[in-house]
């Protein structure tokens, strides 16, 4: 299962807010070949995992990214740019 952290969650509503005004619309992430994330606008499927913020769907994983996903963690990073989602993988111990 992904993990979100407080603060992506905060900028995945953001960006949500920024982009759409529908209730029913979230971000999904997605994953592109050749193996890189993305976030795209779209609705709830059967089967998602949903990440909420403050009573709002703020993130939708498919249950086919859930193996992909498994140990990552879903955090923000302060760059020169502003702030910026990023995607960290637990270290094998």
């Amino acid at each position: 299962m992904l993990t979100v952290t407080e603060s992506a969650k905060q900028l995945l509503k953001e960006t949500l807010t920024a982009h759409s005004d529908d209730p029913k619309v979230a971000l999904r992430l997605t994953f592109n070949p050749p193996g890189e994330f993305g976030i795209a606008l779209d609705r709830e499927a059967e089967g998602d995992q949903v990440v909420e913020h403050e009573d709002t769907k703020v993130l939708l994983v498919a249950s086919e990214l859930a193996p992909v996903a498994e140990g990552v963690t879903l955090d923000v990073q302060d760059t020169a740019d502003g702030p910026k989602l990023v995607l960290l993988k637990e270290k094998a111990e």
